[in-house]
């Protein structure tokens, strides 16, 4: 099955809405704070286990196949005619919201991939010398992945705004591209008749012959 704008449109968008509800199920299944636990000096903080971080991986994960997806549409040669890549960049729209588009794109990775870094990270469960009586063991802060998920959908619309401009360019392209054959094929024609009738010799041969 050929692959259509309009296929690839509505796969982008459904990847960017996966990657949103998920961020989202993340933001709002994060627990509060952990227990702290004294130790010999110093705090070990433990955390109820939750699918926060499942849900973080899957976010980005779809983040990442929107983006993958968005990129190869955008160039794809669609019933076999492909545009150079020059031809899209020759357009300010389009390399506006190119540049905004992939800005967003790294905003979200950055957004979604703090809280599981932070979370994997060796200090994660330590929180050093604190007083015992006011320890505690805090989680990401409230936002950061209800941010990424916003901005992990906010890309994918992003990117049906660049295949609107992109066809557009694609198109004005292959129309410059026949209107230059156009007037070569007109041309020669006028050659022709500005060059008269042409004249057989072997029918001059045979009509002398015969007189």
């Amino acid at each position: 099955m050929a692959a259509t704008l309009k296929k690839m449109s509505v796969l982008v968008a459904a990847l960017g809405i996966l990657s949103f509800v998920f961020g989202i199920l993340a933001e709002t299944k994060k627990p509060a704070a952990g227990v702290p636990i004294i130790g010999k000096g110093m705090i070990i903080c433990k955390y109820p286990s939750d699918p926060t971080l499942a849900f973080a991986w899957l976010s980005f994960g779809f983040l990442v196949a929107c983006s993958a997806v968005g990129w190869f549409s955008l160039f794809y040669a669609y019933k076999g005619k492909k545009a150079p890549t020059s031809a899209f960049f020759q357009s300010s729209t389009f390399v506006s919201f190119f540049v905004i588009t992939l800005g967003t794109i790294g905003l979200a990775a950055s957004f979604l991939l703090w809280p599981i870094i932070t979370h994997h990270h060796p200090k994660y469960n330590i929180t050093g010398n604190q007083n015992p009586s006011s320890a505690t063991c805090p989680t990401a802060k409230t936002g950061v992945l209800g941010g990424g998920a916003f901005l992990s959908l906010n890309s994918s619309l992003l990117w049906l705004a660049c295949f609107i401009f992109a066809s557009n360019a694609r198109e004005d392209y292959f129309e410059d591209l026949d209107g230059v054959k156009k007037p070569t094929h007109k041309h020669t024609h006028l050659e022709e008749a500005e060059a008269g009738p042409t004249i057989d010799d072997d029918s001059n041969e045979i009509t002398s012959s015969s007189h």
